[in-house]
């Protein structure tokens, strides 16, 4: 090969024409000859005997003439200029006065690029190439953008495809063994020369009788046979079919398939679909995992069908879609992307087994699953279902099979869903007089008809400091657990564990903990009470604490009540208060998009575990406060607390004597998402200081 050298010939001027060429007071003058200079190194330098060489650069001293002897001729010469030594390669020069080379190394590299599939006329060391990518072929408009760089010295070489679709890119050097430091540069992907097939040279014939029939007995006609050229070959002693593989009529390649169900493919041939034909052009395509299951779709009517050459996969993989040529197991796929590309309907009816569903999501992915579509198979019986096209076709008939294919259902894309999915679901929910999805009651009457807890739902209290939101949602904790036995995680951070004990204990108990003080007049709770209340608390809390110093921030807190949902069976989460959290955020983020985010991560929890979660946040400071409850949009931090919430609720307490008793409790309920659960409205409740119970205004009355 050979190539043109970027590196100038310094000091050394190459002319045609025949006179002397004047450098200096030296020059050198060749009688037209073809000679060879011999050095020490015995490297020979063959100069084409018509040119001048001189010296740009005379001698610094004038050295003693040395004759030199040039061979063949007898011509010889001496000159007091000093002549440079030439490089160690052979220069020729071109008509075009281009000075090229030629170098075992270049050879070498030359060959190595060709079997990876690129091929060019010239190389040129130092720049550029641009030819057409081996892998993608430049596209369907050939476009040359396989950038190819030689090294200065034509030793190795680097490439890139800058089309967006393939990016295939690689290097490799002239003599890299092995055992080179360039061993993964030599590991390059070998482009297959493609060889040519005819019926003829594969000694193909027309279908037999015997075969013929064995086809029938599968359904499959004689003239589904003949027009997708199903044809067979006397191979080893025995008569095998051969199923041929053609695209534009012409053949591409050819798989075999003995009466031992082995199967084989001529070698060195291009991988595509079988019956690539009958689908150019079309919208609504099938794939189907064998040749046979191909014929059995014919004859239920889809011509549209084709089949993968190769085996299924064992299981779907778990990694990144790899790049077009590594993607070797598939690379039919892409040898067949024109036609696939028009399809706006792609029906995956790959076998029923595990390793034909993991095909179906290797072609899903590969495809795009928005355009893909699913097969279900009929049941055999209660345990078993059938395997493919051709089983149904066989024994259920072509109607059965051209119905399941008419139901194909749209292939699932991970979180992407529609309501047939949820039908089940649905039914329940209607047949559901009263229960957990319509709402729990919360023990008390005054709020039945406002609130109700509902599983998978954030309610948000809020009130104003000293107004008894943490003690009565400990009194609705204590009321679920005593009508329908549910469990709770507590991150409650403004509470000591023994007073938050307490509390929960007096709650249940419906006695005092301590006979001083408020709990004077009633009887204290017994050794017996606390025994039973401490197993109570146990069975029915967990607690989420942090015991350092540091603030827990919400990932924090949901990541443990995941655990306690998962291991305890909890059904209700408390997290109180907003402003106990850390609530660290990026510089570039504001409060607003903060409380937004970590809502939305509440509310997903709470709808992924069926967890309901209680969320107190504190009122921003109110100024000339008038005594009145408070407003949702009153809470610190942003309107996103009343946006994100299902329920959103105000707890008051009554501190005007004049206005009603002390020991009224105001439920402002002022927001409600789900109209099942309740309706916006107050209600209100007494609360008994020495039990910390919340009760009916009418239960009191008849208690007194």
């Amino acid at each position: 090969m050979l190539l043109r050298h970027r590196t100038s010939l310094r000091g050394l001027f190459v002319s045609n024409s025949p006179c002397p060429i004047m450098t200096s007071k030296h020059f050198l003058n060749f009688k037209p000859t073809t000679s060879s200079f011999n050095y020490p190194d015995n490297k020979t330098n063959l100069y084409p005997a018509h040119k001048f060489i001189s010296s740009t650069f005379p001698s610094k001293s004038s050295p003693k003439l040395v004759p030199l002897s040039l061979k063949p001729s007898n011509l010889s010469f001496s000159s007091h200029a000093s002549i440079p030594r030439p490089v160690s390669e052979a220069y020729l020069e071109k008509a075009d006065d281009e000075i090229i080379i030629d170098t075992p190394q270049l050879k070498a590299l030359e060959v190595k690029l060709k079997e990876i599939g690129i091929v060019s006329e010239s190389f040129s060391p130092g720049q550029k190439n641009g030819l057409i990518c081996p892998m993608c072929k430049g596209g369907d408009s050939g476009e040359k953008k396989l950038s190819l760089f030689i090294s200065d010295d034509g030793n190795s070489a680097v490439w890139t495809c800058f089309r967006a679709k393939c990016g295939w890119k690689g290097s490799t050097r002239a003599f890299a063994d092995v055992k080179s430091s360039y061993k993964r540069m030599n590991a390059l992907p070998k482009v297959k020369k493609i060889k040519e097939l005819s019926e003829h040279e594969l000694n193909l014939e027309p279908l037999c009788k015997d075969l013929v029939e064995y086809f029938s007995e599968r359904m499959i006609s004689e003239e589904t046979l003949r027009r997708n050229h199903v044809m067979q070959r006397r191979y080893e002693k025995q008569i095998v079919i051969a199923f041929t593989y053609r695209r534009k009529k012409e053949l591409v390649s050819c798989k075999y398939r003995d009466i031992s169900k082995k199967f084989w493919q001529e070698s060195d041939t291009e991988k595509i679909l079988y019956g690539l034909d009958d689908i150019e052009g079309a919208s609504d395509i099938i794939i189907v995992e064998g040749e046979m299951d191909k014929l059995a779709m014919e004859e239920a009517g889809f011509r549209n069908c084709v089949s993968v050459p190769d085996g299924a996969p064992p299981k779907a993989s778990s990694k990144d879609l790899p790049s077009q040529e590594q993607d070797v197991k598939y690379q039919y796929l892409w040898n067949c992307k024109e036609y696939l590309e028009k399809a706006t309907r792609i029906i995956l009816a790959t076998d029923a087994d595990q390793p034909g569903q993991a095909l179906a999501e290797e072609l899903a992915r590969r495809l795009g699953r928005e355009r893909c579509w699913r097969v279900t198979w009929p049941s055999k019986n209660e345990k078993e279902q059938f395997k493919d096209a051709n089983e149904v076709l066989m024994f259920m008939g072509p109607a059965v099979l051209r119905g399941v294919i008419e139901n194909a259902e749209l292939y699932p894309i991970k979180g992407l869903f529609n309501f047939r999915d949820y039908f089940g679901e649905i039914d329940s929910y209607y047949h559901q007089t009263l229960g957990n999805e319509l709402g729990i009651s919360t023990g008390w009457k005054a709020l039945d008809d406002l609130y109700n807890v509902v599983p998978g739902e954030l309610t948000l209290v809020t009130g104003v400091p000293n107004s008894g939101k943490s003690e009565w949602i400990d009194a609705l904790l204590c009321n679920l657990n005593e009508n329908v036995g549910w469990k709770f995680a507590l991150c409650s951070m403004e509470n000591k564990v023994r007073e938050h004990a307490r509390k929960l204990l007096e709650k249940h108990v419906k006695k005092p903990f301590f006979d001083v003080r408020y709990g004077k007049s009633v009887e204290r709770m017994s050794l017996e009470d606390l025994e039973l209340g401490k197993k109570w608390l146990s069975d029915t809390f967990h607690l989420i604490r942090c015991e350092n110093d540091c603030l827990p921030s919400i990932e924090w807190v949901l990541r443990l009540a995941k655990a306690a949902v998962l291991r305890h069976g909890v059904n209700g989460l408390v997290i109180d208060p907003y402003n106990e959290l850390d609530h660290q955020r990026p510089p570039n983020q504001t409060e607003t998009e903060y409380v937004s985010q970590m809502l939305t991560s509440i509310k997903r929890f709470a709808q992924h575990h069926s967890c309901h979660v209680w969320f107190v946040a504190h009122p921003r400071q109110l100024q000339q406060w008038n005594g009145k409850p408070p407003n949702l949009y009153d809470i610190s931090g942003s309107a996103h607390f009343i946006n994100k919430c299902d329920t959103g609720i105000v707890i008051h307490r009554n501190r005007d004597p004049e206005a009603g008793p002390m020991d009224r409790v105001q439920i402002c309920v002022r927001k409600v998402r789900n109209k099942v659960s309740g309706t916006i409205g107050d209600a209100y409740l007494k609360y008994n200081r020495v039990t910390g119970e919340y009760l009916d205004i009418k239960e009191t009355m008849n208690r007194n």
